[in-house]
């Protein structure tokens, strides 16, 4: 596929919902990357399984990395590094470092990522939805970890 750069007028959202516009097909070039529709952006920032779930826990304040690893206890910590890795460099959350001892740091929606707020709410309103008309609720008890014990012999 060649990409030929051209200046067209798009009117309504609808037309980058599938990018065939006056019949020709068109692409967004954006950061270095191709997308061949609205979709397709939208999942590069937000798709995979647990961007979209970290968001939602930030949706109303600032969190610790601990905070956010005990909301989503399923996620390693090296995925919940990387994914709020990604959401900073895409600009959708925000770190704040304060100059304590020892340092806290805290992670926040930016302007960006309250745009998606309503995007996350339609999202967690079909997933409520779709539990209750098809699903069972129930509790979830998890075992407590138990420390371990050093034993030293002579």
């Amino acid at each position: 596929m060649s990409i030929v750069r051209a200046s067209v007028n798009i009117d309504t959202q609808n037309d980058l919902s599938n990018m065939i516009v006056e019949g020709k097909e068109l692409a967004v070039k954006l950061k270095g990357k191709t997308f061949h529709c609205a979709m397709d952006i939208t999942m590069d920032y937000i798709g995979g399984k647990w961007k979209v779930v970290v968001l939602w826990y930030l949706r109303d304040q600032h969190r610790r990395f601990s905070e956010l690893k005990r909301m989503i206890p399923d996620i390693t910590e090296k995925m919940l590094s990387l994914q709020l890795k990604q959401l900073e460099k895409d600009g959708i959350v925000g770190r704040k470092v304060y100059a304590e001892v020892p340092p806290k740091v805290e992670y926040y929606l930016t302007r960006e990522g309250k745009s998606l707020l309503p995007v996350l709410k339609a999202i967690a309103d079909w997933g409520v939805n779709k539990g209750k008309t098809e699903g069972v609720i129930e509790e979830v008890v998890r075992e407590k970890k138990k420390k371990r014990q050093l034993l030293y012999s002579e």
